[in-house]
């Protein structure tokens, strides 16, 4: 089994407490009926408290991928993008040469020239609905996603889905005739899907990914909202979602301090979709920082923060930006898993502009602002972030930490994945205030184990592992 394993980080005191001493395991056998394992079942030993997390690095397959995504196609990409004049949802969708019916056609065949490549596991969608008039839609108008999808050979029930914006706009929100550029805003992030689709495509993926171009983000976010919601009414098994808005630029808002190897990750704590009685296990076990948004955010980091990638995550414990939102709070919104990468400080000279110049300052969307090696490399962190999650097994569902009686062992149980190369399972477990898993402890193919760790002192996951070495993301166990 290779080792992969997620970047260790600071401990805060983590190994200094009396109740780190033993740190022995107890393990049963897997079960059909998960049930806490008894003293007079086999134990798995640890070493101490667990063992401290390893970085995890890429392997041949990822690093091979990665190399393939190419700055230079990302660049032509965003300049047929502005090419189209505008991409205003508004605008024409008639014009074969301008407007976001031109723009849209563009997407669906270059989606449709990379899904050639895939043996007939890619397939590509135009996905269009009448929006009702609204705010910021004056009457009844078409929108438009095109969405490929690369259907998984072992789990493709199991998917994540990737997304960036189509249209554009400038200063008035309802100008549709007005030059919109929207280079970085958001034609970064469908540059990075197009390559991103295109490299995948002639790869196995175990689990299904969608590529989504979504339209209507503008104007509030009804693209990914439609798009969103008919995976939910279908039923979709939507384990990790990521939006790609505003990824085109690499320095400082005033141009003096290029950032080129960060990339930010907004991602909520409290779910959206959390109910009443959610709400109070949350309060009574303070879970504030485990939903299931922030394990996702983890696993990115410990997926994506690499050489290969050469970038830094810089996780924000927010659900986006003050004022603004992106096409990943509509799959919050379903009750999914999901998060919004985008640049490190932006210049909002550039976004929302009508194309001008005052006092000698460029206003505008323009190509000319757009890093297309920072593009590449924001996705790689999507495609190494992809990759680790559709190869490897999915996160465990059903995890609980028994509360019935007061003890200083904490009992943990789940359910078995139907992975066929599932290998078995780890329990991860970091301080109350840290904010990175620290520990490691192996509990083996089984699906209930007892840690000797006091629950009342740390938080506890749950994570799947494969025989190749793939981690999932960690699921946190509920009170039960």
């Amino acid at each position: 089994m290779e080792n992969h394993e997620v970047p260790q980080v600071a401990r805060s005191g983590s190994t200094r407490r009396a109740f780190l001493s033993a740190g022995a395991v107890t393990a049963a056998a897997a079960v059909a009926s998960p049930v806490i394992a008894s003293p007079a079942a086999p134990a798995f030993e640890a070493s101490g408290p667990g063992n401290p997390i390893r970085p995890q690095r890429p392997g041949q397959d990822l690093a091979q991928l990665l190399d393939e995504i190419d700055a230079n196609r990302i660049e032509a990409a965003v300049n047929r993008l502005v090419g189209f004049g505008t991409r205003h949802t508004l605008s024409s969708q008639t014009d074969p040469e301008r407007g976001i019916g031109a723009a849209t056609e563009w997407v669906y065949q270059q989606l449709l020239a990379s899904a050639a490549a895939s043996g007939g596991r890619m397939t590509v969608e135009r996905q269009s609905f009448v929006q009702p008039a609204g705010p910021r839609i004056p009457a009844p108008t078409t929108i438009t996603n095109v969405i490929a999808t690369l259907r998984g050979d072992v789990s493709p029930d199991r998917t994540y889905v990737v997304t960036a914006h189509l249209d554009s706009r400038v200063t008035d929100v309802l100008d549709a005739t007005s030059d919109a550029p929207g280079a970085d805003d958001d034609g970064s992030g469908v540059a990075a899907i197009l390559e991103l689709a295109r490299v995948f495509a002639t790869r196995h993926t175990e689990a299904t990914i969608i590529f989504g171009i979504v339209a209507g983000e503008e104007q509030g976010l009804f693209g990914s909202a439609f798009m969103a919601a008919q995976l939910k009414a279908a039923g979709a098994n939507i384990q990790g979602m990521f939006s790609n808005d505003i990824v085109g630029a690499s320095s400082e808002f005033d141009g003096t301090k290029p950032d080129p190897h960060t990339v930010r990750l907004f991602v909520e704590g409290v779910p959206t979709t959390e109910t009443a009685a959610q709400a109070a296990v949350r309060r009574a076990v303070g879970g504030e920082n485990d939903g299931p948004s922030r394990q996702l955010a983890r696993f990115v980091t410990s997926v994506a923060e690499n050489d290969e990638t050469d970038m830094t995550i810089w996780v924000i414990y927010r659900r986006d930006r003050y004022l603004r939102s992106s096409d990943h709070v509509s799959f919050l919104s379903q009750g999914y898993p999901a998060a919004r990468f985008s640049e490190p400080r932006e210049n909002y000279d550039h976004e929302h502009q009508d194309v001008r110049v005052e006092n000698g300052v460029q206003f505008g969307d323009l190509p000319e602002f757009c890093d297309f090696r920072y593009i590449a490399r924001v996705a790689k962190v999507n495609a190494a972030a992809l990759w680790s999650l559709a190869q490897g097994p999915g996160t465990p569902v059903n995890a609980i930490i028994d509360t019935v009686q007061l003890t200083n062992l904490s009992a943990l149980r789940w359910d078995r994945g139907t992975e066929p190369d599932l290998a078995g399972y780890e329990i991860v477990w970091r301080d109350s205030t840290a904010s990175d898993w620290t520990h490691v402890i192996p509990v083996g193919d089984v699906t209930i184990a007892t840690v000797d760790l006091a629950k009342d002192n740390v938080q506890f996951g749950v994570r799947a592992v494969d025989t190749a070495g793939h981690r999932s993301p960690a699921a946190t166990p509920r009170p039960g």
